[in-house]
């Protein structure tokens, strides 16, 4: 099983008691499905499954190497740079998040 050579560079390990949804999205007026969290900066990007995938979009663009995902019930993260999927138990916490407006 690959491992993360970047769970050392979590800077964020309390997640935010609410977000307002996708950062970026909110600020173009799009639409997502699912939100997740750069742990280095604490930016809230969209999922690959909503049509412009900002949290990967922040992660090649920074550098960021890991997320969190901050739907209701998920607790897992995902290294960019190794490709795989890890949990993170220092990182605590779940924000409440609106409604996403792609959810079916």
């Amino acid at each position: 099983m690959p491992r993360c050579a970047h769970a050392d560079q979590v800077a964020i390990t309390e997640l935010p008691e609410e977000v307002a949804g996708c950062e970026d999205c909110l600020a173009i007026g799009g639409a997502w499905l699912h939100l997740r969290l750069c742990l280095s900066c604490g930016h809230v990007g969209c999922c690959d499954d909503s049509p412009a995938r900002h949290a990967t979009a922040h992660a090649r663009t920074t550098g960021h190497p890991l997320i969190r995902s901050i739907e209701p019930g998920e607790d897992w993260s995902w290294c960019f740079v190794d490709e795989t999927a890890m949990r993170i138990p220092e990182v605590q916490g779940e924000p409440r998040i609106p409604p996403a407006p792609l959810a079916p």
